[in-house]
């Protein structure tokens, strides 16, 4: 074997290796839908999915210094979120942290953290991107369909762009449709998870809980029960760089689906 085909064979299975063995960031919230003024809570969570993210399961914790959290409110201004971040953890990899985030006007709200660094197990660069999403309304019992904002284009290098409201309405029975993007452009033929918590998904492609994008970068899935369920895409490619011989990209969506349709009751 020359040594030009063993650098490329060795640069493939660490690719693979980082997909099989990377770290996953979420957000999570606990609540979507609320009263105007009122706060609510942001989970920064991680997990170790060695078994390539077939579960909820934790394993470490996010670092804040390596992260970027912001919120983006319903006029499209962002803020800082990190400032009000709390460990909730008593050992440095136990727990997770939490933000605290009061809304101040009716609409959607986007959560979004960031990261980007070589990691320190290999020489590859990771580069991570999760969203959030939830309402604020004036009123509880009739809240309004329409909440513009979910579809923006926010230009991660892999990002999980929601294509259907992901708050309003949403229940089971509701259709969830997202669009992979890879610089920009949609992703085809790519593996999308909606992995509902308190699952583990079945080992290779799980049919039930796993979608493979179309021409277009869309996957759709149609939950059938009320649950958190967190969105996971993944995508490697051998870009170069100071430091790293290839780059590992994920994107995530932390979903909350309520038994009930908010808006319809049903």
């Amino acid at each position: 074997m020359n040594r030009s085909l063993l650098i490329t064979l060795l640069i493939t299975l660490s690719l693979a290796s980082l997909v099989a063995h990377a770290h996953d960031t979420w957000l999570q919230t606990n609540a979507n839908l609320v009263r105007v003024g009122d706060v609510v809570h942001v989970d920064l969570m991680l997990g170790n999915h060695g078994n390539d993210h077939r579960d909820f399961k934790l394993a470490g914790k996010a670092s804040p210094q390596t992260i970027a959290l912001n919120v983006i409110g319903p006029d499209g201004q962002s803020r800082d979120l990190k400032p009000s971040l709390t460990d909730l953890g008593y050992a440095p990899k136990e727990g997770y942290h939490t933000a605290r985030l009061q809304t101040d006007q009716p609409g959607m709200y986007t959560i979004v953290q960031t990261s980007d660094a070589v990691v320190s197990y290999a020489p590859l660069r990771s580069i991570k991107s999760g969203k959030a999403f939830l309402v604020a309304s004036k009123s509880l019992d009739k809240p309004p369909v329409d909440n513009p904002g979910f579809d923006r284009v926010l230009g991660h290098p892999l990002e999980l762009v929601p294509q259907t409201n992901p708050v309003t309405p949403m229940g089971p029975g509701t259709a969830i449709t997202v669009r992979l993007l890879y610089k920009g452009k949609p992703l085809p033929d790519t593996r999308v998870s909606f992995i509902p918590r308190g699952h583990t998904l079945a080992s290779g492609f799980d049919d039930k809980f796993e979608r493979k994008t179309d021409a277009g970068g869309d996957a759709t899935f149609e939950p059938t029960d009320g649950n958190y369920y967190l969105i996971v895409a993944h995508h490697a490619d051998d870009d170069k760089g100071e430091g790293y011989d290839g780059t590992k990209y994920s994107a995530t969506i932390g979903l909350y689906v309520p038994a009930v349709c908010p808006c319809c009751g049903e």
